[in-house]
């Protein structure tokens, strides 16, 4: 059990990373962009959430095979869709992002938030193509349409996080609270 000032690290952590995440979704949907400024903060969040927890749920190790195990996989798969679109089909911040996913799920956890958050932006593709052809646009060709995927990859970074680490943020809670 921890003590009322880890428990309040714990809650910081996870309500900071919740608004960065919001914040690089809503920036994303506008700019297609990433910025480094929230990204960052993001990813040192991770560790912190961890040490607050004293690694009781992912250690070192784990984390840090988490950030490479986000940040390669995205970077692979980036540089086969540039080379096979001949142009940027996924940008550096989506990987930044991935990257900064696995400091706080560890490598297997960043893979299943990697293959929800790829399925949450098809589903936003397939509806984002629908709504252009009832709007009497041209004909939509879902190999051109072009969306952020940084949203995508947010949901499923809250949806697995969120899985993952729910007692422990309702234990931190509790603590706090009684």
């Amino acid at each position: 059990m921890t003590t009322l000032p880890l428990d309040i690290l714990v809650l910081s952590s996870v309500l900071g990373a919740f608004a960065l995440l919001i914040t690089l979704a809503i920036i994303d949907f506008k700019t297609f962009l990433l910025p480094n400024i929230y990204v960052a903060p993001f990813a040192l969040l991770g560790p912190v959430f961890h040490f607050a927890t004293g690694f009781s749920l992912l250690g070192p190790v784990g984390i840090l095979a988490g950030g490479l195990a986000g940040f390669l996989t995205l970077y692979i798969i980036r540089t086969l869709a540039n080379k096979y679109y001949g142009q940027d089909a996924l940008g550096l911040g989506d990987v930044k992002l991935l990257g900064a996913a696995g400091l706080w799920l560890g490598a297997e956890h960043v893979m299943m938030a990697m293959t929800v958050g790829a399925f949450a932006g098809l589903v936003h593709g397939l509806i984002y193509a629908l709504y252009l052809k009832l709007k009497g646009q041209e004909k939509i060709s879902l190999g051109k349409l072009v969306i952020p995927a940084g949203p995508g990859f947010i949901i499923g970074i809250l949806l697995v996080g969120g899985w993952l680490y729910k007692n422990t943020i309702l234990g931190s809670i509790y603590n706090i609270l009684y």
